[in-house]
């Protein structure tokens, strides 16, 4: 792939650990289940978006922006890591925030990634559910530029063919780091929202001719929107890094079972698949994305669609500072 050949900046703390769960294995008795730390990026408490902005970071100040604009859900992990990184490199940050979840109370705008926006000086507006976010972005960029600033948009999730780039190095990432162990991976789970991690983690795998199955547990979109979604970025990406060969539609799977009543939206398996890895090994989940990948993993194995003898590679997104905007569902105190 040489990625080298792309503009990048250096914002997290690269190779994340790749750890055995050896609790967690012994308690579903399936496969052995591995876990990809990427809530250990470091910026701003870490995540997957870190990867991404590598690389939309990069392009923004080759094209000599002063500002980056975003957009995603209230307690949107990728806007807090985007404004971190926007301090790293001095520039500002604005951001568009949709309410997609009203009925989580009072502190639901203030509390978890939120805060950590203020803290960051990100500058951000509401917007109510159902709009075109990218579009509205775009829209915001314009006035900034009307302004007299020189800003760089960059969609929900860092989820274009720029952004993908941070997940097809982590697909090599991780090959080499299995390779170190003397790991076969069979499938990786991971939770899928806006496509660019697993459309990354697809096309690096296919560029390296690497026979492991990507498997997505959707947060939001269909089965069949989500695979959709994922597939044309992949395929986007696959061609940015100038890969021979088509990418098979095949290669993208996503289950939708586990969204519940909708996005960031309470289920009892994500507060379960919480609190058991938590209790079984100190690792903390979020309540929106990487909470239902671990419930939709849990679910495969007692499905038997996750045999024993396999390999597992779960991938933590991060996001744990969200928590903090859900304590009705985790704290004793509060059920109390």
């Amino acid at each position: 792939m040489h990625l080298a050949r792309f503009n990048r900046i250096s914002l997290g703390h690269f190779p994340t650990p790749l750890e055995k769960l050896e609790n967690l294995s012994r308690t579903l008795d399936g496969p052995e289940i591995y876990i990809k730390r990427d809530d250990c990026t470091g910026l701003a408490t870490g995540g997957n978006k870190t990867r991404k902005l590598e690389f939309l970071v990069a392009d923004a100040v080759a094209q000599g922006a002063d500002t980056l604009v975003t957009q995603g859900a209230t307690q949107s992990n990728h806007v807090r890591q985007t404004a971190a990184a926007a301090r790293r490199v001095g520039m500002k940050c604005h951001a568009l925030l949709e309410r997609r979840v009203t009925n989580m109370g009072d502190d639901y705008e203030a509390a978890g990634n939120v805060l950590l926006d203020d803290m960051l000086r990100c500058e951000y507006e509401y917007r109510d559910e159902g709009l075109d976010m990218n579009a509205e972005a775009e829209a915001l960029g314009e006035r900034l530029r009307d302004r007299g600033l020189k800003p760089y948009v960059i969609p929900g999730g860092g989820s274009n063919a720029i952004g993908a780039l941070g997940y097809a190095s982590c697909a090599a990432e991780l090959l080499q780091q299995a390779d170190s162990q003397n790991l076969k991976i069979d499938r990786i789970v991971h939770a899928t929202g806006s496509a660019g991690t697993q459309a990354g983690l697809v096309a690096g795998l296919h560029a390296m001719n690497a026979p492991v199955r990507v498997e997505g547990i959707s947060v939001r979109a269909s089965r069949e929107k989500q695979i959709d979604n994922v597939y044309k970025l992949a395929c986007r990406t696959s061609e940015l890094l100038g890969v021979k060969g088509d990418l098979s539609r095949d290669l993208i799977e996503a289950y939708d079972e586990y969204v519940g009543p909708g996005y960031g939206q309470p289920t009892d398996a994500m507060v379960d698949a919480i609190s058991l890895l938590a209790a079984d090994e100190g690792i903390f989940l979020d309540p929106v994305y990487s909470g239902k990948g671990m419930a939709g993993m849990i679910g495969l194995i007692r499905a038997g669609e996750l045999k024993k003898g396999e390999n597992v590679v779960f991938i933590h997104t991060g996001g744990a500072s969200a928590l903090f905007a859900y304590p009705h569902l985790f704290s004793r105190q509060k059920a109390a």
